[in-house]
């Protein structure tokens, strides 16, 4: 009997992200033939507590008090390899556990969701320490060049736009696939929305629009409230305000504070069933991150954007407006009245779902299970200083 493959995921808790790719991608090597033990790691679980708290607090810190900050540092170490050898030197210092974790599971495929733990795998690989394949599953519609690695196997990427910019830095194109973002499978199911909507208490005629604060419930969600009150169509608005009970209590007072003419509100906290509420929803009003873009893409969800996060989510926001899925309000103040003007155009929103339907791709995680252990060739790919130089060449004279 043929042996099945040792797969290992890993990921880092440096926002949500990354952790529900590395999930989605967990719950379908589970359910597939060919996969003889499956190991989902926190990478950042292996490392001193000064260092999870540099990957993990300090850009929550930045997301709520300095996005300016971050979006600067987004854009400056957009250059190939600019940051690589403090960062390779910083990692290397601080996940030694992780390593030796790494040598003693000797995984045949491992795929990386987060950049920090690609750049040790493929430091193993250079070094010959580990015999694994190395996967970067990149998180976000567009590629940041943290994302890139002295080695490895093959990249998974959103779009191909994206590829077609990693192969014009010199990446070979037949090890680059475009798979979408992992969602969790469930996010693919549309069922019956009116008994749906039933289920999880809403009335199933009526629009749904669907606020998230995030899984750490971190944005003003109590503020999207207050301006959808203008509307004057009848909507039921259901708020998520994640693991955050401030957040909700915060939120509860505003819905309680004034009586609103035709909006009815529903607050809810942390969910589990977060698939549900979207395939019920007509439209999601939300930050764009990469994990809740892709899985509103696969629910044939349309997005109302506002206050992305300089950096990573403006880009992903430009993404999305381009492909028509989206629109985006640059005053919170005025995103009733937006939102409203988009229910009164039934056509456009009719529009704007078909190219969300279009974009979506949830079978993503089942794409790249699929394509790792499809794959023969184990030779990784190197990309040495003379290739390192030309790319960053290439990206100074943009």
């Amino acid at each position: 009997m043929k042996k099945g493959k040792k797969v290992l995921i890993l990921s880092a808790s440096a926002g949500t992200g990354h952790l529900r790719a590395a999930s989605a991608l967990e719950t379908v090597c589970r359910s597939t033939p060919g996969v003889d033990e499956v190991v989902n790691v926190d990478a950042l679980a292996f490392t001193n507590k000064l260092f999870r708290d540099f990957y993990s607090k300090l850009y929550l810190t930045l997301v709520q008090d300095a996005p300016t900050l971050l979006g600067w540092w987004y854009e400056t170490s957009d250059e190939p390899w600019k940051t690589d050898k403090m960062r390779l030197l910083l990692d290397r210092l601080n996940t030694r556990p992780l390593v030796r974790l790494i040598s003693s599971f000797q995984p045949d495929i491992t795929v990386c969701t987060h950049f920090m733990p690609a750049e040790i795998i493929s430091h193993l690989i250079t070094k010959k320490t580990i015999q694994a394949k190395l996967s970067i599953v990149v998180t976000d519609y567009d590629f940041h060049a943290m994302w890139l690695s002295r080695a490895f196997h093959r990249y998974f990427v959103a779009l191909e736009e994206t590829k077609a910019y990693l192969t014009l830095l010199g990446l070979p194109a037949e090890r680059i696939t475009v798979s979408g973002i992992p969602v969790d499978p469930q996010f693919g199911h549309h069922g019956d929305r009116p008994s749906l909507r039933r289920k999880l208490g809403l009335h199933p005629d009526r629009l749904v629009i669907l606020v998230t604060a995030g899984a750490l419930g971190v944005n003003p969600a109590e503020q999207v409230v207050k301006s959808l009150r203008q509307m004057t169509q009848k909507v039921q608005v259901v708020v998520i305000c994640g693991k955050n009970p401030e957040a909700k209590a915060r939120v509860e007072a505003e819905v309680a504070r004034v009586p609103s003419r035709g909006v009815e509100f529903v607050v809810q906290g942390y969910v589990e069933d977060m698939p549900e509420w979207m395939a019920a929803a007509d439209l999601l009003i939300s930050k764009p991150g990469g994990m809740t873009s892709a899985e509103a893409m696969a629910s044939h969800l349309p997005m109302a954007i506002y206050d992305p996060i300089p950096g990573q989510e403006e880009r992903n926001s430009d993404q999305l407006l381009e492909k028509g899925v989206a629109i985006k309000c640059n005053e919170i103040t005025t995103l009733g009245y937006k939102v409203g003007r988009l229910f009164s155009e039934p056509a456009r929103l009719a529009r704007m779902k078909e190219a969300a339907r279009q974009m979506g791709r949830p079978q993503a995680a089942q794409t790249i299970v699929k394509t790792l252990l499809a794959e023969s060739d184990s030779t990784p790919v190197r990309v040495d200083m003379g290739q390192q130089e030309e790319m960053a060449e290439q990206v100074r004279k943009r």
